[in-house]
């Protein structure tokens, strides 16, 4: 386990996956797992299953190898030896306070959007929420289309980054207003470069204390984390 690391009161500490140290992740035990240990946010992953259900669940294949997309919810329940959950169900976990609780959504892949946005219109006024993916369009329409925040996955290191690139898009986009960066393409310089476009930059893939303690001294807005017990 992680030692303890202090960390701004601006900083959001977002639990990957839920807190899934003693049942799986991306369940409802471990979503609950997270809100009992104080996280300010979880962070998770949608899919949509053959049974055309928003389900959270990370990986493109099922344990025997078959793609998720091509299972219904039971289906892939019964595979992995746990109940997958569905969108609506976790978006329902009582909170103490809803509106300031995140719940960080990445879209994994572009068929989720239709229902994404049918789904989130309930929600949207009484949940804070932040999609985000690697499918930067499918960011654009959420944002075009119902009033929540938007992300954008990135897992490279750009050469320049301000309002007109390597986004131009962005100027148009008020509610997308937090890149996630994957840490190990991350340094100094491309956190004060995105912040200074007011942008906000989440970070997913610390590890080590030392990761975490550098990116405390980065001063980043959210942190996504597998140890949300040491922050």
């Amino acid at each position: 386990m992680l030692s303890l690391v202090a960390y701004p009161p601006i900083m959001l500490i977002l639990s990957h996956r839920g807190f899934y140290a003693h049942c799986p992740e991306n369940t409802l035990a471990a979503f609950e797992a997270a809100i009992a240990l104080g996280v300010d946010g979880i962070e998770t992953d949608i899919r949509l299953s053959q049974d055309h259900r928003l389900i959270l669940f990370h990986d493109r294949l099922a344990p025997n190898g078959q793609d998720v997309a091509t299972l219904t919810q039971r289906e892939l329940s019964q595979q992995v030896g746990y109940p997958v959950p569905a969108l609506a169900e976790v978006l329902q976990l009582p909170l103490l306070n809803p509106t300031a609780f995140l719940w960080n959504l990445e879209l994994k892949t572009p068929d989720t959007l239709p229902l994404t946005l049918e789904v989130l219109r309930q929600y949207q006024t009484t949940r804070r929420l932040l999609v985000t993916s690697f499918w930067h369009p499918l960011i654009s329409a959420v944002s075009q289309d119902i009033q929540v925040e938007g992300g954008l996955l990135i897992a490279h290191r750009p050469l320049k980054v301000s309002r007109q690139t390597p986004w131009p898009w962005l100027a148009n986009h008020p509610k997308i207003r937090t890149i996630v960066y994957r840490y190990e393409t991350l340094d100094a310089d491309l956190v004060t470069q995105t912040q200074a476009c007011g942008l906000q930059v989440f970070v997913y893939g610390a590890i080590t204390p030392s990761d975490h303690q550098q990116l405390v001294q980065w001063s980043v807005e959210g942190i996504i984390t597998n140890h949300p017990d040491a922050l």
